[in-house]
């Protein structure tokens, strides 16, 4: 099903951000994972590779996670809400996050997560609420429709500001706190 997807989304001419990606860059990881991570939308590398989080950031990202046993080809899946590069890696046009929310909300359709880490403010604001505040509300957790939801700062920030990475550490202690109890197979 996800491949299917992957292929209708491949073909999409929703917004201009088509015309200028080298790759879709859709989503990664296992598809039946009980925890699913959103960022913004893809950068450079992620637009040269057709992967999600293979920059800087993302290698950041998976060590991180790594702190925690998440590991990406065995259990959580990531994507982004844009499919594509916005150029110069700008954020995502309000625009385009909407033409593109469809693809995302399939693929959570598909993978059914118990568990959504939004990475980053933008992610946030799109998924829990409009006015989340990144520096006060990461690592809280919000219950939307039975689908818990967090966020923790962006990979991408934590390179600029280091003194963030202690309170993200905590954060995520706090998500395999909250895997454990609400879906312990993701350790299994």
């Amino acid at each position: 099903m996800i491949n299917e997807l992957y292929d209708r989304c491949s073909q999409c001419r929703r917004c201009a951000l088509w015309e200028t990606r080298t790759n879709l860059v859709f989503g990664d990881g296992n598809p039946s994972a009980s925890v699913m991570f959103v960022g913004e939308g893809p950068g450079e590398n992620e637009d040269l590779t057709g992967k999600p989080f293979v920059g800087r950031g993302g290698q950041l990202l998976t060590d991180m996670l790594a702190y925690v046993d998440l590991v990406r080809e065995k259990n959580y899946y990531i994507a982004n809400i844009v499919k594509c590069r916005p150029p110069k890696n700008r954020d995502p046009l309000p625009e385009e996050q909407k033409a593109c929310m469809g693809w995302l909300s399939e693929q959570m359709g598909i993978i059914k997560p118990k568990i959504v880490v939004c990475l980053g403010r933008i992610s946030a604001m799109a998924l829990i609420k409009p006015d989340f505040k990144i520096s006060q509300e990461h690592g809280l957790v919000f219950d939307k429709g039975g689908v818990k939801y967090m966020a923790l700062f962006h990979p991408a920030a934590l390179l600029r500001d280091p003194r963030r990475r202690p309170e993200t550490f905590i954060d995520l202690k706090n998500l395999q706190k909250l895997i454990m109890e609400i879906a312990p197979e993701t350790y299994q």
